[in-house]
């Protein structure tokens, strides 16, 4: 990073974030702070095992670095004349990157039912994508900065994240003989207990002597609180009960 004061305004600081010509030191520099931020980031995906992790995230990372990195050793280059048909945009290499990283950041995501996985690795491959932009561009302080928010959005919040309660859903059925519980009785129950019912639906089998009734249930836990809940054990026994099913 470069500071240089006008002629005409000698008030007037101009950065120079991405120098004309960069020599060795400068650009060994700008790969060390890229594996450094590459690695800590990938770390942190590593240890909670997703599939993004330290070689992935490195790599992109380097990808976009290098990427910046030739544009500036281009920079010097003229290009064509401008009343040719065409001339030398540099920043199209940079804005390719960007484009295919939200190719691989997509197959990042998948969905099962109703949960969507990988959200989380494909913007993290996204943000070491253009932390590495940014080191291999020369905007060092800008880089560091974004990386220190980044491992603190990654390791920090999701301390924080496993404290709120969040909102889950299952689907429970059950069969009831004649003598079992009512769709009122089971939603005063659950209500009781903090549990929010939606419309039941009914099926008559065996000619009305048996009825199937499933309904959405809603509640708010912690990450942590994945296990079923304890009425289960007790609405099972329950006289009339043939048949639970819990769906999460």
């Amino acid at each position: 990073m470069k500071t240089c004061w006008s002629s005409e305004s000698p008030k007037t600081i101009v950065w120079a974030y991405m120098p004309i010509t960069i020599e060795w030191p400068e650009i060994a520099l700008r790969l060390a702070l890229t594996v450094v931020a590459g690695t800590l980031i990938g770390l942190n995906r590593s240890e909670h095992g997703h599939s993004a992790g330290l070689r992935t995230t490195l790599l992109v990372c380097l990808a976009a670095s290098v990427s910046m990195i030739q544009v500036n050793l281009l920079l010097p280059i003229a290009g064509k004349k401008p009343d040719s048909f065409a001339v030398l945009d540099l920043m199209r290499l940079p804005l390719g990157i960007l484009s295919g990283m939200g190719f691989i950041g997509a197959g990042a995501i998948l969905r099962k039912g109703s949960l969507v996985h990988g959200l989380t690795t494909a913007a993290t491959l996204w943000f070491v994508t253009v932390l590495g932009l940014c080191f291999g561009g020369g905007q060092l302080v800008l880089g560091l900065a974004v990386l220190a928010l980044g491992v603190l959005v990654l390791s920090g919040l999701k301390h924080l994240e496993s404290r709120w309660k969040q909102d889950r859903h299952a689907t429970l059925s059950l069969t009831v003989d004649a003598s079992g519980p009512t769709e009122d009785k089971l939603t005063i129950r659950l209500q009781a207990i903090g549990y929010e019912i939606h419309p039941w639906t009914v099926v008559f089998v065996d000619q009305g002597r048996q009825r199937q009734l499933s309904a959405e249930v809603r509640w708010r836990a912690r990450p942590q609180e994945a296990h079923s809940p304890a009425f289960l054990q007790s609405l099972a026994h329950q006289p009339g009960v043939l048949q639970l099913e819990w769906k999460p």
